[in-house]
C-alpha cells in the first residue's frame, strides 16, 4: 500500500507534527507500506538530529509555500506517484495558519479515480481567513473533517468538538506516540548527567520539554518553582529541548514573557535551558529530572508529544486535570488518573502545582508508584501500535 503523508513540516525542521510524522512513516514501513511525505523544502537533509530507523520515509520537500500553492503541489504528487491513502497532518500553524490545507480534500475530491483522503487532527486551531471572520473559521476546520473521509483524532477534547459538529461516524481514536525513545546515549550516568545542571543527589531537579507556548503553561510552571524556592525546597528546573519550534512565530513572544518573569522572580540561577540537541541527549536530560512537570491549560491532553515522551521515561507527571467534558467523553483514549497514574491540578494553579511537586518527592513511596505507573500507561502508545491501527484503517477505507 502506498500512503502519501502531506505535512507542513518535517524533519530536521523543529516541530512535533513532523517528528510525529517520520516516527508513523518508519513504523508503517516496518510492517510493509510504501510512504511517500510531501513537506516543505526546509525539510530534509540533516537526519543527524533525528532516529535513524530501518526504514525512512521517502521525502519530497518541494513545497516553497503552504499557502495555496499547496494544491498544486499536492495534485502533482499524486499524478505522480498514484498513492492508495492521502494522509493530511493537520495543525494550523504548520501550514502559517493558511485555509487551504482546510480546503484541500474538497479540491481533490474531482479528481478521476482519487486516493482517500485520511486527515489527523493534532490540534483544532483555526486558520486565518481574514479580519473579523469569526465563525467562518471554525467552519473551516470542520469542512477539513467533513470533506475527508476518515479523520484520526489523537485526544479527548477534539473528538469531543468533532462529535458535537456530528461528524462521530467519520472520526477514528488513534492517540500519538513519543518522538523521543527512552534511548540515552552509550555509557549513560545519571549523577554525572544532573551535575551537568547543578543538580545533585538531593536536588528536585523538575523536567519540562517541549515548545513554549501559550497553552503549555510556562508562567505557572516559572510561579511554580518560585513557591519551592519561597519554602526552602532544593528545587531546580531543567527545561528540555528547543525553546519554540519552526512553524509559529507567535511563540517566540511567549518565550520572551517567560525568559521575563524568571528574571523579574529571581529564578535564573534555578532555570536551565538545554537547547535544541539530539534524541539521546534529550532522553537523558529526560532520565536525569526526578519528574515532569507539565502545566498544560487545557489539561493533562494526549495531544501533547511532551507528555507522551515523559511517560516512555517513566517520570513521575506533575500535570493539570482536563475539563469534566473530556473525561465525560467516551473512554477511547488512556487518560492519565490523579492519584494513580498522575497527579494532577486545575490550570493556572501555581501553588496547587508546588504542592503537588512536594508530595511526589516527600510522600513515601508515592515517587516509585508514579514512576512505574507511567511505564505502564506508555504502553498504549508505542509506535508499533499505533502503526497497526493506522493500517488497518487505510485497509477499511480502501476496500
Amino acid at each position: 500500500m502506498r500512503i502519501l503523508f502531506i505535512t507542513g513540516e518535517y524533519p530536521a525542521m523543529q516541530g512535533g507534527v513532523g517528528d510525529y510524522t517520520r516516527r508513523l512513516g518508519q513504523a508503517l514501513g516496518a510492517l510493509g507500506a510504501d510512504v511517500h511525505v510531501l513537506t516543505h523544502v526546509d525539510a530534509g537533509g540533516d537526519h543527524l538530529r533525528v532516529p535513524a530507523a530501518a526504514y525512512e520515509p521517502t521525502i519530497h520537500a518541494v513545497m516553497t509555500s503552504t499557502g495555496w500553492a499547496l494544491w498544486g503541489y499536492a495534485l502533482q504528487a499524486i499524478r505522480d506517484l498514484q498513492p492508495d491513502i492521502v494522509h493530511i497532518q493537520y495543525q494550523s500553524a504548520a501550514y502559517g495558519l493558511s485555509a487551504a490545507v482546510n480546503l484541500l480534500p474538497w479540491r481533490l475530491c474531482c479528481l478521476r479515480g482519487r486516493p482517500r483522503i485520511l486527515t489527523t487532527f493534532h490540534d483544532l486551531r483555526f486558520p486565518y481567513l481574514f479580519p473579523k471572520a469569526g465563525p467562518l473559521r471554525q467552519q473551516a476546520v470542520l469542512a477539513l473533517a467533513r470533506r475527508s473521509d476518515a479523520s484520526v483524532v489523537t485526544n479527548p477534547a477534539d473528538w469531543a468538538r468533532l462529535q458535537a459538529a456530528g461528524l462521530s461516524a467519520r472520526l477514528h481514536p488513534i492517540p500519538i506516540g513519543s518522538n523521543i525513545q527512552c534511548e540515552p546515549p552509550a555509557g549513560y550516568d545519571r549523577g554525572r548527567q544532573r551535575a551537568r545542571w547543578g543538580a545533585d543527589a538531593d536536588t528536585w531537579l523538575l523536567g519540562y520539554f517541549g515548545f513554549l507556548n501559550a497553552g503549555k503553561g510556562g508562567e505557572t510552571l516559572v510561579r511554580c518553582l518560585a513557591e519551592l524556592a519561597r519554602a526552602g525546597r532544593p528545587a531546580r528546573l531543567l527545561m528540555v529541548g528547543g525553546k519554540v519550534g519552526a512553524s509559529d512565530p507567535t511563540n517566540l513572544a511567549y518565550l520572551a514573557k517567560v525568559e521575563g518573569l524568571i528574571a523579574e522572580l529571581g529564578l535564573a540561577e534555578r532555570v536551565q535551558w538545554t537547547g535544541f540537541t539530539d534524541p539521546a541527549e534529550v532522553s537523558a536530560n529526560l532520565l536525569a529530572a526526578d519528574c515532569a512537570v507539565l502545566p498544560y491549560r487545557e489539561g493533562a491532553s494526549l495531544r501533547h508529544g511532551s507528555l507522551m515522551a515523559a511517560l516512555a521515561h517513566g517520570l513521575p507527571i506533575i500535570s493539570t486535570e482536563v475539563p469534566a467534558a473530556v473525561r465525560a467523553a467516551p473512554g477511547l483514549f488512556p487518560l492519565p488518573v490523579d492519584g494513580e497514574s498522575a497527579l494532577l491540578v486545575q490550570p493556572d494553579d501555581a501553588v496547587g502545582l508546588a504542592a503537588a511537586v512536594t508530595r511526589a518527592m516527600t510522600e513515601a513511596g508515592l515517587h516509585a508508584r508514579l514512576s512505574a505507573a507511567s511505564a505502564t500507561l506508555a504502553r498504549a502508545f508505542t509506535w508499533d501500535v499505533i502503526a497497526r491501527r493506522h493500517l488497518d484503517l487505510y485497509e477499511q477505507l480502501s476496500r
